[in-house]
């Protein structure tokens, strides 16, 4: 199985660069996580944000690998803790089951294309800017792994 993080947004500073692929080298090949990056649409003083977030949303949409599970990260979506992910991810490698986890860009995800997604979830209560997003995501990821290997990383509960 594989993870594709959608992510819109290209040419991230480079500590974002850097700490999303520390993690993202962690994960092991039984569960690869792999960066698609999707061009933001150029915003100015008098941009049509509507129409951004829809063209944005049709190229998410348009690179989601045939049969992933989909999933949305949305403020409005649903919380999840880290030994939740851990036991989707392993749901994932037990069915084989290829993800597909999208991230919006400074204005999210256009909510016509968010309703049409099966899953919406949410990092935090918090608002995170979006190049972060990719970093915790990243880590949050290999945190759920490292729960499932049993491996000391994660030191929660």
């Amino acid at each position: 199985m594989r993870i594709k993080l959608l992510a819109v947004g290209t040419k991230m500073p480079r500590w974002v660069e850097q700490g999303y692929k520390e993690y993202a080298q962690r994960m092991p090949t039984l569960c690869a996580l792999d960066l698609i990056e999707i061009q933001a649409k150029k915003r100015g003083k008098n941009a049509d944000t509507a129409r951004i977030l829809r063209d944005e949303a049709s190229a998410l949409q348009e690179a989601v690998p045939k049969g992933a599970l989909t999933i949305a990260l949305d403020r409005k979506g649903k919380h999840i803790s880290t030994d939740d992910l851990a036991k989707h991810l392993q749901n994932w490698i037990d069915e084989s089951q290829d993800v597909a986890i999208m991230v919006g860009g400074p204005e999210g995800i256009d909510s016509n294309f968010l309703n049409q997604v099966p899953m919406k979830w949410s990092l935090s209560a918090m608002t995170f800017a979006h190049p972060v997003v990719r970093v915790m995501l990243a880590e949050q990821l290999y945190r759920a792994w490292s729960i499932n290997a049993s491996l000391p990383y994660h030191r929660g509960d």
